[in-house]
Parts: C-alpha cells; structure tokens; sequence
C-alpha cells in the first residue's frame, strides 16, 4: 500500500517558515526547511533543518529527495535549482518561473504591464544620465529602486532633487537598478489571496497597512474603504494570480491613489507580513491555506471572525539577544496575542516578532497594540 505523500520542504526558516511549519505539523506533515543559521526559526519546530544558504543548489537537491512538496518562503531561494527538481517530477509550488519574474521588480513590472495590470510607470536605468532623463520624465521626487535582493525599503532611495542621485547611486552601487514614478496615494492596501493546484481560488479581505521606514508597522484588517474600492482591489488580485503559474497565497501590496485609482506596487510569492494578521483573524491562517495550496487539499475558509483585527510588528530596539522582556504584561490586555519569532540575535529595524488584537472598535484596537508594543523590550 503506497504511503500518502506527507513531506513537505522549505526553503528558507525564518519566521515564515516557522509559522507554515506549525500549519503543516497540526496537518500531519513532516517538515525539512534549509537555512544557514543553525536554529532558525523555522528550524526550531522542524523535523528536519539542513544547514546551507537558500540559493545552495546541492542543499535544494538533497531536500528534494526527502520531500513530496516543495515550496519557499523567500524570494532569494534558488529558480534554477528549483526548476531543475521540478523538471525531474518533483512537485514545486509556486512555480520556479513565478519566483523568477517576482524576485526581479523590473521584470515584475514588466509583468504587470504585459497584462494590463495597473502599477506605477518605471524604466530601467544604468547610469547617472539614464536618472536625469528619468527625471524629466517623471519629475521630482521619484524611486531608485535595486532591482533584486531589496526587502522593507533596504533597496529604495527617494529621489527628491537633482543632488540626491549620486547619494542614491552611492547607496545603491554595483546593484542593478531601475527608476519608478511616485505615486501619490490615500491608502496603501495589501491583499493575500491562494491558489490551489486544482486551480481554485480564495481571496482574503483587504486591510490597509502603515509603514515606518519603509518596514511595515501595522496592519488594520478589514481596510476602511468603500465596496467599489474593496471590488476594484480583490478583482486586481484575481487577475495577478491568474497569470502566476504555481499554487500557494500570494500577497499583493496595492495603492489607492487620489482619484480612488487602485495601482499593484509589489507582489509577493508567499505568505506575507501583511497576512499575519490571519493567524488569529480568520477561519484559516494564511499559513495554514499555503500549505493545503501547495500539497493538494481544498482551500479554507477566509472570512474573518472578529469585526476588526490589528496587527502590529515588534521591531528589534538594538544589537543583543532575541529574548523579550514585558510579555507577562502585555498578555493581560484583553484581546492580545503575541507570537515571538525565536531570532538568536536582535538588531535595530529587524522582525522578532507580532502582536494582533482582536475586538469591535479599531481605534480600540490599536491603543491596545501600541500600549502592548510598549511594554515589550527586545
């Protein structure tokens, strides 16, 4: 008798890996993850963690041979290591091909444009002079953006005149780049949304999130905005995920601009921060769907189930341990979970963990995140 096929592969461990490895562990799956900090996140509740860098091809081999599902919860994993074990019959989701165009923003915006996917106008640059006719094109101020390896803003530089560009290329030097138009916006609105293998979609709320240097702060779930934005928004993430290959939730970062315009900013090929909310708030995890997404199981419930959530990101303070201090506190407030990610080690700006609130009143809600985010030192 064939044993059901109950082994599924990360790459990467941090702490979306962490919390898509709780999801596939309360779902019976055994959980090999790849990442080259021993005790990762994500390794801490693994059955299995093989020490190597996310783009080692080796180490994405020798998971593909202890696992029946293979996916990734970070866009610095290996393409071509992945479509090389998926050409051999091993199952990868989302696909390879997705991972290629999403990890490159300009080929991200290429895509978006190719079909028909409203996003702020761009071009690709590759030198001083390339930026100043940039300039003229879209005026002042405007994005230099690196094209890979960017996350939370660390490859962005806001143009604001004629002299910041050398500071921009300075600070962006020997990447490759693009240049993106400003767009001026009312909200920034952010949707995940999951598709199966068998083709079948769920569309989660839309929530609106605030940044803080460019790193995501809080999420407040559902957005405040009105049903024909709501439409235009969850109509813009069927469309994206349409013409992505692969199963598994997606998060679509999206801007509503002055004229209630809804523009695509950025795609994500994997559960996000913008999701985390979800855990807490929803029928089912944003975790929880990615995993039955990618190994073949009906897709869950999405509706919320409490009137409003917040989510608000614990950001590191200063280099030291990842140990936090005022948990006991900031659990006494009705309404409060805390999920710590395990980091060894915290610095300035870096994840280490979330709280959500849950209840009926979002200005509520948020006094209690911020009196919780308070208390806690990390």
């Amino acid at each position: 008798m064939m044993n059901y096929p109950n082994r599924i592969g990360i790459v990467g461990g941090g702490q979306l890996g962490k919390m898509l490895t709780i999801a596939a562990k309360k779902l019976g799956f055994y959980v090999t993850v790849i990442d080259p900090t021993p005790q990762s996140p994500a390794g801490q509740v693994a059955d299995r963690q093989i020490i190597a860098d996310y783009k080692d091809s080796k180490a994405i081999m020798e998971l593909s041979k202890t696992s029946d599902f293979i996916t990734f919860e970070i866009e610095l994993a290996n393409d071509s290591a992945l479509y090389k074990i998926m050409k051999k019959g091993k199952i990868v989701n989302p696909s390879p091909a997705t991972l290629a165009i999403i990890r490159d923003k300009l080929k991200q915006k290429e895509f978006l444009t190719k079909n028909k996917i409203p996003t702020a106008e761009f071009i690709q640059i590759s030198s001083h002079q390339d930026v100043l006719n940039a300039a003229k094109m879209f005026k002042y101020p405007f994005l230099l953006k690196a094209r890979t390896d960017a996350y939370d803003g660390r490859g962005n530089f806001l143009i604001k005149k004629e002299q910041d560009i050398e500071k921009g290329l300075r600070k962006l030097k020997g990447r490759e780049l693009y240049v993106e138009k400003f767009v001026k916006f009312k909200k920034e609105l952010a949707i995940m949304i999951a598709k199966s293998m068998r083709g079948e979609i769920k569309v989660y709320p839309v929530v609106e999130t605030f940044h803080k240097d460019n790193i995501c702060d809080e999420v407040i779930a559902p957005a405040k905005i009105s049903k024909t934005v709501k439409n235009k928004a969850q109509k813009l993430a069927v469309k994206v995920v349409n013409h992505l290959k692969g199963a598994g939730v997606f998060g679509i970062e999206m801007f509503l601009d002055m004229k209630d315009n809804v523009l695509v900013n950025e795609i994500a090929p994997r559960v996000h921060n913008s999701g985390h909310y979800t855990i807490e708030g929803c029928v089912t995890s944003q975790f929880e769907q990615h995993i039955r997404a990618i190994t073949n199981l009906p897709l869950g419930n999405t509706d919320l189930i409490s009137k409003v959530i917040v989510m608000k990101n614990i950001l590191g303070e200063k280099n030291g341990n990842g140990i936090p201090i005022g948990i006991q506190r900031a659990l006494r407030i009705p309404g409060v979970s805390i999920h710590i990610y395990g980091k060894k080690k915290s610095r300035p700006q870096r994840k280490m963990g979330h709280i959500t609130v849950i209840g009926n009143n979002t200005n509520e809600c948020l006094r209690k995140a911020n009196r919780a985010r308070k208390m806690i030192v990390i």
